[in-house]
């Protein structure tokens, strides 16, 4: 372990456990990136993650999602890996509401045709119940989700980037469409708010997908 991994805030005691994830990342992205940076991308993503965990019990297991999900998408703009399909990503401020319905729904609706990323400018520590709940009662679950903070590889990756009341904290790339969706936040709103809102973005998510693949938008 490397003198900067030592300082890591939050690193209470899963430096054995984030070792043997590096390891299998690195095993898995062989020829593509250097161990190095499978480290510096582990230890990150549990750090980045921790600054706002309010439990910690799983929080390496959702580091390691967190850091395949950012090598994955590095590997994607370096193209060392090939993605036939569109690529979106949705940015909110928290990655606790809007851009996980969007995400939800898109992916749902989508059937396999887009792969999909969420991220937040300032991630909060959980997804709103009520946004659980809504998207429950449409048959998507979320419950495995959490909010992720906006990194750099997610965006390089991207096709389209879709915002949503995250102001310039997105970074902006060359040949990359971005769409600015004016969305109600739904932090605070009672269920019935919230299911007005997932049906905003429902509308928007359907207009996207019909656009990207007509014949197969759904009715």
């Amino acid at each position: 372990m490397t003198d900067d991994h030592k300082s890591l805030p939050g690193l209470l005691a899963p430096e054995s456990g984030l070792h043997r994830l590096a390891d299998q990342l690195a095993e898995r992205f062989t020829g593509v990136f250097a161990r190095e940076t499978i480290d510096r991308y582990v230890f990150e993503s549990y750090t980045a993650l921790a600054r706002t965990a309010k439990v910690t019990t799983h929080l390496p297991v959702l580091a390691g999602r967190f850091a395949t999900e950012r090598l994955t998408a590095l590997a994607q703009a370096k193209g060392a890996i090939a993605s036939d399909v569109c690529e979106v990503l949705f940015v909110c401020v928290q990655n606790a509401g809007r851009s996980q319905m969007a995400a939800g729904l898109l992916a749902h609706h989508g059937g396999g045709r887009v792969h999909v990323r969420s991220a937040g400018s300032q991630p909060a520590a959980s997804i709103d119940n009520s946004v659980v709940e809504a998207m429950t009662e449409v048959g998507i679950d979320i419950t495995a989700e959490f909010p992720k903070p906006l990194t750099d590889d997610v965006v390089r990756a991207a096709d389209i980037v879709v915002t949503m009341g995250c102001g310039d904290a997105c970074p902006v790339y060359p040949r990359k469409r971005y769409l600015d969706w004016q969305v109600r936040d739904p932090a605070g709103l009672s269920l019935g708010e919230v299911r007005a809102i997932r049906t905003d973005i429902d509308t928007r998510v359907r207009a996207l997908l019909a656009e990207l693949h007509p014949a197969a938008a759904p009715a």
